[in-house]
């Protein structure tokens, strides 16, 4: 954490942090999550690639389950993150005399009457908010569409830059902000458009309630993707799937795929690439960038989302070991932004 300024400020002494609100991840699973594949795959990609993803669908189908259960897929921290962590939260004075070391990666969940200031950090002399207190792990916004406009632009600039700025008359005061997105929302204040047999809403409504959710922030989420409702035949079955554990196995897998490929970056993660790096290191076959070529003129993608696209497609490749980039890849990746078409066409 860095801070540019003319004061000289100090972390609380050990003594005076607090005794409550240490980030816990809740004790859960993947296998209690029945059914759902589509965005368990979904999930499975964000994690591995360190990819923002926005779950959308009817009340009641999962998307608070899947999110919640994101940090348990997520490679132990290693000493140095842990390190890192415990910093940001003793500035802010979260720790425990029981247990200064944070071990687990921060799960953040601000409700969403939750200002400006709570989620970017703030006060005479700043602290972090929820955007930094996330750092190395996940934030996680419920009901994306009733946070205010001011709070979800806020998100811009620290999801771009992995930091975020807080300007004082002291100085600026910079703070990490290294975290994974994770945000859901019903497709319209009812929940269940574009099913027009049960959706009671006008279209000026679901027009208004998708607007409040910006273009250039949704274009900084690299994943899209729908919870449907589960049918009745799954949830009296109530097959289980695979647990936490096993497909954590696969990420880490796939993360060392990364970290071997990054060596010698700043950065670690598919997700992390930004469009100096993207031809390097995202080399398709001829198919691929054929298709992806159609694809954007098509649908007239912006510069950033073929840019999440193509690190989508990058993950989901290392998934597969592949070295190049292959049409199958391009497709998945595509369909993941094929949702947010549907919705704010």
């Amino acid at each position: 954490m860095h801070v540019q300024t003319h004061e000289t400020w100090f972390p609380p002494h050990p003594k005076s942090v607090k005794k409550e609100n240490k980030p816990e991840i809740p004790k859960v699973d993947f296998a209690d999550i029945c059914g759902q594949e589509g965005a368990r795959r979904a999930a499975e990609i964000a994690v591995s690639g360190f990819h923002n993803i926005l779950f959308i669908g009817p009340p009641g189908s999962g998307k608070t389950m899947l999110a919640r259960r994101l940090p348990t897929i997520m490679p132990e921290m290693t000493f140095e993150e842990s390190l890192e962590i415990t910093k940001v939260y003793s500035v802010a004075g979260l720790l425990t005399e029981k247990d200064p070391l944070i071990r687990q990666r921060p799960f953040r969940s601000p409700h969403h009457t939750s200002s400006p200031q709570a989620l970017a950090g703030g006060g005479r002399i700043p602290g972090p908010g929820e955007i930094t207190l996330a750092h190395r792990g996940v934030l996680f916004l419920d009901e994306m569409p009733e946070f205010s406009r001011k709070s979800l632009e806020i998100l811009r600039q620290p999801l771009e830059d992995k930091e975020i700025h807080l300007s004082r008359a002291a100085g600026t005061y910079i703070f990490p902000a290294s975290f994974m997105l994770a945000a859901a929302m019903n497709p319209c204040p009812c929940g269940f458009y574009p099913d027009m047999n049960r959706c009671r809403c006008t279209s000026g409504e679901i027009t208004h309630y998708l607007g409040k959710i910006s273009q250039p922030l949704l274009e900084r989420i690299d994943i899209c993707t729908e919870v449907p409702a589960v049918s009745f035949s799954k949830m009296k079955k109530k097959i289980a799937g695979e647990s936490s554990a096993q497909i954590r196995k696969r990420v880490e897998a796939v993360q060392e795929i990364q970290r071997e490929r990054y060596k010698k970056e700043k950065f670690c993660f598919n997700g992390e690439l930004d469009g100096r790096k993207l031809e390097k290191y995202c080399v398709m076959t001829g198919g691929a960038d054929k298709l992806l070529e159609q694809a954007y003129e098509q649908f007239q993608f912006s510069t950033r989302a073929y840019h999440k696209i193509l690190k989508t497609a990058r993950t989901i490749a290392d998934m597969e070991s592949s070295e190049k980039i292959k049409e199958e890849h391009i497709c998945e990746a595509l369909a993941y932004r094929a949702y947010d078409k549907k919705y704010w066409s």
